[in-house]
């Protein structure tokens, strides 16, 4: 571990003095941690405008150390994973008293505590207790796929072009540009189930330090199916952060028409160009023992594939459903009508990829209880999402009151069919809510690896990953 640069025992030392946290900070009071940080700073903590959000608010970078090296850290990519939050704000606070590790190490860290603040505030309700899982999905929300800051890089690929870049997009691009840091994290964070990681390239020792953090903070690895059939595996939950190329020649390959999966690229993508590591830990609000166990079940695979893309289907059908009866009452084009206009399609989309790739599975290969657990919940996460988010739709009219008495009708019934989900998600037992530190401590242990493996690489391999990549 030495030899790479990686001082995982120091680094581990460190996270485990992270305080206990309850909930999340709303933007107002996360924002202004970060501005007393810096004036408390006497000018070690440097605030920069980065940009402006879609409605106006200015989005502020914060700039500690001074180091031969650049790490950009950025948080609020998908505004309903705040548990970077923490992560950014225990970084910089690191930083600014330079304590070990993190000064040691020689960065100057360029830190965002949120890229979308206006997405964060239509999450606020939930922060305070995330444990919650049934509020947690009352009060999501999660942008339209091209109203996401980290989806909505240019792209230009075959038939996939977007340019459609978002202001807070285009701070982050400005930011890559400026900086063209040695290290990119995206403060991202899953839901159910365990810890993994996508990374750009396999740097020294970088593997290792990951497989071996989570287990440190009792978190398991979660070895079961991954987000998107086409990713290419370091190590077991450890994957290659690959540009929108390979989704795309993935679904081409399957016959699968890709412009329904394929917008924006990512700023994993886009930091290429400087031959930038690239980091995203994703981490679980609930942890739950079958995300990391590898036995096999009775079922084949690819039979667990086609009962839950049929499971998928019919989800989206009731949401389609919904969504055809409401919109001719719907006046007001909320970020939550959008969201539902644009998602829903996709689940539908997902569910027949799952059906189409099952014929090519091995009629003999039994599903794991990691592979069945992962499909299964994604079903009750995207239930207790999606629903959540059509339901606030409609309710943005019925609360205006400008709801005819067919759209309010149809709340009374939308409401019925999320409870309905939201029991059945209540229903399954084994879940336990996981303490926020191991939660950032895991990503903030595994930020501080990516720094150090950085440091241990020389200069010819980064050129050489540069030029690979583009």
């Amino acid at each position: 571990m030495q030899k790479t640069g990686i001082d995982l025992e120091s680094i581990l030392q460190f996270t485990d003095r992270l305080p206990e946290v309850d909930g999340f900070l709303p933007v107002d009071d996360l924002i202004a941690r970060f501005d007393a940080l810096a004036d408390s700073s006497a000018g070690r903590v440097i605030r920069s405008r980065a940009g402006t959000s879609r409605l106006g608010e200015p989005i502020h970078s914060y700039t500690v150390g001074d180091g031969p090296r650049t790490a950009l850290i950025v948080g609020g990519v998908h505004p309903n994973e705040p548990i970077g939050s923490w992560t950014a704000l225990w970084l910089a606070e690191a930083a600014a008293a330079k304590e070990e590790p993190v000064a040691s190490l020689g960065y100057r860290w360029c830190i965002v505590p949120t890229i979308d603040p206006d997405g964060a505030r239509l999450n606020e309700s939930w922060f305070a207790n995330p444990a919650d899982r049934i509020g947690y999905g009352r009060g999501f929300y999660r942008p339209a796929p091209d109203g996401q800051a980290e989806w909505t890089f240019p792209t230009n690929y075959k038939n996939a072009y977007f340019d459609r870049v978002l202001p807070e997009t285009l701070a982050f691009m400005r930011l890559i540009d400026d900086l063209r840091p040695d290290l990119l994290v995206s403060l991202h964070n899953g839901e159910m189930g365990g810890v993994y990681y996508y990374i750009s390239r396999d740097a020294p020792g970088l593997v290792g330090a990951l497989s071996a953090i989570p287990d440190h903070f009792g978190l398991p690895l979660d070895v079961g199916e991954p987000e998107s059939p086409y990713l290419r595996a370091f190590a077991p939950a450890i994957f290659r952060l690959d540009p929108v190329s390979a989704a795309y020649d993935y679904y081409e390959d399957l016959g699968v028409d890709p412009s329904g999966f394929i917008s924006g690229s990512a700023s994993s993508h886009y930091a290429a160009r400087y031959g930038t590591l690239c980091l995203v830990a994703e981490l679980p609000y609930w942890k739950h023992p079958d995300a990391g166990d590898t036995s096999p079940t009775e079922e084949t695979y690819a039979d667990m594939l086609r009962r839950t893309a049929g499971d998928m289907i019919a989800m989206a059908d009731t949401l389609s459903g919904y969504l055809e009866r409401a919109e001719p009452y719907l006046i007001l084009k909320t970020p939550f009508r959008e969201a539902t206009e644009a998602f829903v399609p996709m689940f539908k989309a997902m569910g027949e990829t799952d059906l189409r790739r099952a014929g090519d599975e091995p009629a003999d290969r039994m599903a794991t209880v990691a592979e069945t657990f992962g499909c299964e919940d994604l079903l009750h996460c995207f239930r207790l999402r999606y629903g959540g988010i059509l339901l606030r739709a409609v309710e943005a009219e019925t609360g205006a009151g400008t709801a005819p008495p067919e759209l309010r009708r149809l709340r009374a019934e939308v409401a019925a069919t999320y409870g309905d989900w939201q029991r059945q998600a209540a229903d399954r037992t084994g879940a336990e809510a996981i303490p926020i530190d191991r939660l950032a401590g895991v990503q903030l242990a595994a930020t501080l690896a990516s720094a150090a493996s950085v440091v241990g690489e020389s200069v010819a391999e980064r050129v050489g990953s540069a030029g690979s990549a583009l």
